[in-house]
């Protein structure tokens, strides 16, 4: 078969106790009925927000992007650095016109948020924009060359030129940090700045059913004295605790159209290979933090299954359509392995899914020994290196990337996953 395309599925089951990691308008864990009953839910948004979270231990700053309104505040902060005899107000000013000029995006001061604010806040965006450390650098040096010493009319007569216009805007097209590659961006003014989205995330989902219970909690006044009784404070807190099923997956070729091409003649791959990597750990590793200080509830999956493959993402929860029955001696986790190990071959044989022999499991514990015909069995240092030297393999057979080059359009994907709340 030829390798036309290389897609990364990350398939996870992880065992959750009484927790609330992600919670609704009213406080309760999130759900959706699926099979005909309740079950716990995670959003994508809230895990795909941890995943970003993690990437600050896996990745140096410059391979990021910063999601704010105060986009005005940031691009000033870097153009002092470069420039630092210029006033925070003149760096401001210069930095609300080239915002506008780079992205086409309307910035305005909000009105102060307290009477004893010192300083006059910034120009703000009138929606979250999607930046990279990389593209502030860049326009702060272009902003300094156009705005000599904070004069704001040099910089408006700079952009003027077509030419300069032009570079203002290539330079928020080029160089993407690995956050945006992976997840997207929507700019709502200029929909030829979107970034459509490398990665899929699905809301993580119970593979049983589940009810929602709540703690009710007590605080003590530590002043009180023997002679008064009752609590300082009472209150409840919802929670349930389930076994998920988690799934992601990776168009490892977009990932790269994203980046660009690489930097490097002799390595062309490597920018995406540690996207891929990083992406892969911070999935797995990470953990929404809703109520963690409450709960405690710090686990890590029981098993991880990842494919790579050569035509679409496939989902398995459709394993799971039928709710998973507790066990015997309790316990979803050993049911939920052999629903797998059982589904996944049907499936792949039925479709023609087969893509060869990259599979890997990572697993933990005898309840998920029925997993092991599903890949090669390996710890996650080994399963890090394997995908990212796949994945290098399959782009270097490839060839160049198809289109890698100054952006990714397309406004679908990124209004989807850039904009989403968390995310």
């Amino acid at each position: 078969m030829t390798l036309n395309r290389t897609i990364l599925d990350i398939h996870i089951l992880q065992t959750v106790p009484p927790s609330n990691l992600n919670r609704d308008d009213s406080g309760t864990p999130k759900s959706a009925m699926y099979g005909g009953v309740r079950r716990s839910r995670v959003s994508s948004q809230a895990w795909k927000r941890a995943t970003r979270q993690a990437f600050a231990g896996l990745l140096d700053a410059s391979e990021l992007g910063i999601r704010t309104k105060k986009v005005v505040e940031v691009l000033a902060e870097r153009i002092q650095v470069l420039d630092p005899s210029m006033t925070r107000a003149a760096a401001q000013s210069l930095a609300a016109e080239t915002i506008t000029t780079a992205t086409g995006s309307k910035v305005a001061v909000p009105g102060r948020k307290s009477k004893q604010d010192a300083e006059d806040p910034a120009a703000e965006s009138t929606y979250l924009m999607f930046l990279s450390d990389r593209q502030y650098d860049g326009l702060a040096r272009m902003t300094v060359d156009g705005g000599k010493g904070g004069d704001l009319k040099a910089l408006k007569d700079y952009f003027k030129d077509k030419e300069h216009r032009t570079r203002a805007k290539q330079l928020v097209l080029t160089e993407h940090s690995v956050d945006i590659a992976l997840f997207g961006r929507m700019v709502a003014d200029s929909t030829d700045l979107n970034v459509d989205a490398a990665a899929q995330v699905a809301h993580a989902l119970g593979v049983h059913a589940v009810e929602v219970e709540s703690d009710y909690y007590t605080a003590v006044d530590d002043k009180n004295t023997d002679a008064e009784t009752g609590a300082g404070m009472i209150g409840t807190v919802d929670f349930n605790s389930s076994t998920l099923y988690r799934y992601a997956a990776l168009d490892v070729n977009r990932l790269q159209e994203n980046l660009g091409a690489g930097h490097d003649d002799a390595r062309p791959a490597e920018p995406t290979r540690r996207a891929v990597m990083a992406f892969l750990e911070g999935f797995v590793t990470s953990l929404p933090t809703g109520k963690i200080n409450t709960f405690g509830n710090q686990t890590l999956p029981a098993a991880v299954i990842v494919k790579l493959r050569t035509r679409r993402p496939v989902s398995y929860v459709a394993a799971f359509e039928e709710p998973v029955r507790m066990g015997e001696e309790g316990g979803f986790l050993r049911q939920s392995c052999e629903r797998l190990a059982a589904f996944v071959p049907e499936l792949e044989k039925s479709f023609g899914l087969d893509d060869g022999p990259e599979g890997w499991v990572l697993r933990v514990g005898k309840e998920t020994e029925g997993l092991a015909s599903l890949g090669r069995s390996v710890g996650l240092a080994e399963l890090l290196t394997s995908v990212g030297e796949a994945v290098v393999g399959r782009l270097t057979a490839e060839g160049p990337a198809r289109g890698a080059s100054t952006r990714a359009g397309g406004a679908q994907a990124g209004a989807d996953v850039a904009q989403g709340p968390g995310a």
